[in-house]
């Protein structure tokens, strides 16, 4: 029996054994009225009155009575699952001349349950550092800058963070209505993400006739499952958008990738939708391809969530899907296969920490454009700006330790 079931029939007994016991209590009640006619003494009522509720003989009692069966009575929600990390980084600028600025995404500052930040702290040789959170963008950056004649400019910060397995409950209707303004927001076309064109024509086909938001979700989640590919040596989205990708007709690439036609496809038929960029910092219980540990430089993964009234935001990962189809060499055919896709559509496992959902990223300070996206350190010197440790203008290490 489902829960809400089970809480509806508990309410509906204890009505009535309450009801019940109200008519056994009642007899009584009437008869110590009649006693003065009768002349007879009160005294012996008492022991009359344990005659209307019968009880067995005492050999037959049992030691122990068994609860009452109400909605007060019902075994309790499972207790929260927390897991607590302190997320290493450490940033060193190489070939470097003139003033620097790095600047780096947080974790998402906004409690939710099932992720917390903690705090942050940091040290080095830079001459400011700091915080700021932009309103915007609805994420917190950490900077720090350097002076011109600083010889090994160098950052360490160690953000604190506790996370837990976020599910969704089908079952459970009700979740507070989200902001109109975050709806809208949630709707608009970026530069990597147009919500028209090829794009529609393609939402349009994923859902048929399908009206629901909550099924219609699930059409296009199950329709980037389907007709995507997991290709970690596909060149980042953040030089096409995913209206190329599908003019391709070649629907690869990463984890950014696939989340973001995924977002698209949702948005461009009223379906608002976000990314969530993070980074996955522990091993997996799914799969070991899911997971990662040590050197987290390139572990940062993107997944998403969309909106459906009613239910609140449902999580997926349909590129985890493709990437354990890739990874673990999983058949179209495999049991774990049908077991992942159900699972990845409204559960994240959290062994991977959000930072921000931001498009379209203005850096604070910086002379250069707008960025697609913020999940890595960005430099910027004198001689432009550099978001690839690979540049060799600066060395990146993150690492994550379960505390």
């Amino acid at each position: 029996m489902k829960r809400r079931d089970f809480l509806a029939a508990s309410a509906i007994l204890a009505m009535l054994t309450g009801t019940q016991a109200h008519a056994v209590n009642k007899q009584p009640a009437k008869k110590p009225a009649a006693k003065p006619v009768a002349r007879k003494k009160p005294t012996k009522r008492p022991a009359k009155a344990a005659v209307a509720t019968p009880a067995p003989d005492s050999e037959e009692m049992p030691q122990t009575e068994p609860p009452p069966r109400n909605a007060i009575s019902l075994p309790e929600e499972p207790l929260p699952q927390w897991r607590n990390y302190d997320i290493h980084s450490t940033v060193t600028l190489t070939n470097h001349q003139g003033r620097a600025r790095v600047w780096l995404p947080l974790v998402q500052y906004r409690d939710t349950p099932w992720e917390r930040s903690l705090g942050h702290h940091w040290q080095g040789n830079f001459e400011t550092a700091g915080i700021y959170r932009d309103p915007v963008a609805d994420m917190e950056v950490f900077y720090a800058d350097w002076p011109e004649g600083v010889a090994e400019p160098r950052l360490e910060l160690v953000s604190q963070i506790a996370t837990q397995d976020r599910h969704f409950d089908i079952t459970r209707r009700g979740a507070t209505a989200e902001r109109t303004e975050i709806l809208r927001s949630c709707l608009q076309a970026t530069e990597l993400v147009p919500n028209d064109g090829i794009v529609r024509r393609t939402a349009e086909r994923a859902i048929g006739r399908v009206k629901d938001p909550l099924a219609q979700g699930k059409a296009i989640y199950d329709w980037v499952v389907e007709n995507t590919t997991y290709d970690p040596s596909m060149k980042s989205v953040s030089h096409a958008n995913i209206g190329g990708l599908l003019e391709s007709g070649q629907f690869a690439g990463r984890s950014t990738e696939i989340s973001l036609l995924f977002v698209g496809l949702c948005r461009s038929v009223g379906i608002p939708a976000r990314p969530a960029f993070g980074l996955r910092m522990d091993s997996s219980r799914l799969f070991s391809s899911l997971g990662a540990t040590g050197n987290l430089n390139a572990a940062q993964h993107c997944r998403a969530e969309f909106y459906s009234p009613g239910y609140g935001w449902i999580p997926v990962n349909p590129s985890d899907v493709r990437k354990a189809i890739q990874s673990e060499g999983l058949s179209n055919f495999d049991p774990k296969l049908t077991v992942l896709k159900k699972l990845l559509f409204g559960f994240w496992e959290m062994n991977w920490a959000s930072l921000n959902a931001a498009q379209d990223v203005m850096l604070r300070g910086s002379s250069g454009n707008a960025l697609p996206f913020l999940i890595r350190p960005v430099l910027e010197t004198g001689e432009g700006r550099f978001d690839d440790p690979a540049s060799e203008r600066f060395s990146y290490s993150v690492t994550a330790q379960r505390v």
